[in-house]
C-alpha cells in the first residue's frame, strides 16, 4: 500500500494526491499535523532514503532554523523524537510503499509507483503526448 505523508496547504501534496487519483492508484493519506508519526513510520522512511535525514528534513523551514538543530550529530533515537515533536520539519509530500520512497512531488519520478497492470496505459499516454 502506498502512503502519502502530507500537511494542509501543501501544493506539492495536492499534486501528488491528484496524480494518484488520476491514475486510480489507491493510497492512504497521513496528515502529519493531525496524526502523530509513529517511531516505526519514521524509521521506515529513513531506511528507504539514500542519505538519511538529509533527504527528508527541510533545512530551509522556519522551524528548523528556530530550533538550530544539527541533525547530523543526532543519534537515530534523538532524530526520531525530534521529528515526532516537530513533524513540520519534514519535506512534503513523502510517498512510500513497501520498497520505494519519493520526497517531494516530481512528475517524472512519481511514475515508479505505477503498478504493472497500469504501465501499458501510461506508456500509451506518453506515446500520444510525444
Amino acid at each position: 500500500m502506498i502512503t502519502i505523508y502530507t500537511a494542509p496547504g501543501c501544493s506539492s501534496c495536492r499534486k501528488a494526491k491528484d496524480w494518484f487519483n488520476e491514475w486510480e492508484i489507491p493510497f492512504v493519506e497521513h496528515d502529519i499535523t493531525r496524526i502523530p508519526l509513529e517511531k516505526k513510520d519514521i524509521l521506515d522512511i529513513l531506511y528507504k532514503t539514500e542519505n538519511g535525514a538529509e533527504d527528508i528534513i527541510s533545512t530551509r523551514s522556519k522551524l528548523f532554523k528556530e530550533k538550530k538543530v544539527d541533525f547530523k550529530t543526532m543519534t537515530t533515537a534523538e532524530l526520531v523524537v525530534f521529528i515526532q515533536e516537530n513533524p513540520m520539519v519534514l519535506k512534503r509530500p513523502i510517498i512510500v510503499d513497501e520498497r520505494k520512497i519519493q520526497v517531494g512531488y516530481n512528475a517524472e519520478e512519481i511514475t515508479v509507483f505505477i503498478p504493472r497492470e497500469k504501465r501499458e496505459a501510461y506508456i500509451e499516454t506518453l506515446i500520444k503526448n510525444f
